[in-house]
């Protein structure tokens, strides 16, 4: 299987911030930049396996300076590392002040992809090359990452043993 390159994943997609994207604070929902970046990771991770994708954990979400109104948001992600059928995908979140021209970035995030065969079960992916000094940074820094989403997943499991599965809404009733 050839290898690929970062950007051979790379997309990008920008919009605007409407009334019905903000919270309470007047600043671009969490949640709703969450599931963004979820779909542009999935469309980088489709482009480098060239197979169906599942989103096996959101590694990270850091938000680092709020979106506004007068702001659009950039997404940028790709795929930054492979494991075997496993895929880390890197998403820069850029808020640009419309009126300004300011940059900032607002948030980044990890996420892990599994491809998928046509049984759905994982398949193997290609390697990824990286090439900018950024890619280099996070492809050289990803299997420390690997390691800890391996050690997260087991406590998870473990935690996941402990925990009941009754109906929480009659959990105190008699």
């Amino acid at each position: 299987m050839e290898a690929k390159y970062c950007k051979d994943s790379r997309v990008v997609r920008t919009s605007r911030i409407f009334p019905n994207d903000v919270n309470n604070h007047n600043t671009l929902f969490g949640g709703r930049l969450m599931s963004d970046v979820d779909q542009v990771a999935s469309i980088s991770a489709a482009r480098h396996s060239r197979r169906g994708c599942v989103t096996a954990s959101t590694d990270s979400v850091d938000f680092l300076h709020p979106v506004r109104p007068t702001d659009s948001v950039c997404f940028e992600s790709y795929v930054t590392w492979t494991g075997t059928s496993s895929m880390e995908v890197f998403v820069k979140i850029i808020a640009e002040d419309l009126k300004s021209g300011e940059r900032k970035i607002a948030a980044t995030a990890l996420l892990t992809f599994v491809a998928l065969d046509e049984h759905k079960r994982p398949a193997r992916v290609p390697e990824v090359i990286p090439e900018t000094e950024e890619e280099q940074k996070l492809h050289e820094t990803a299997p420390e990452r690997a390691r800890i989403r391996k050690e997260r997943k087991q406590k998870s499991k473990e935690l996941a043993a402990f925990l009941t599965t009754h109906d929480p809404w009659n959990r105190y009733s008699s």
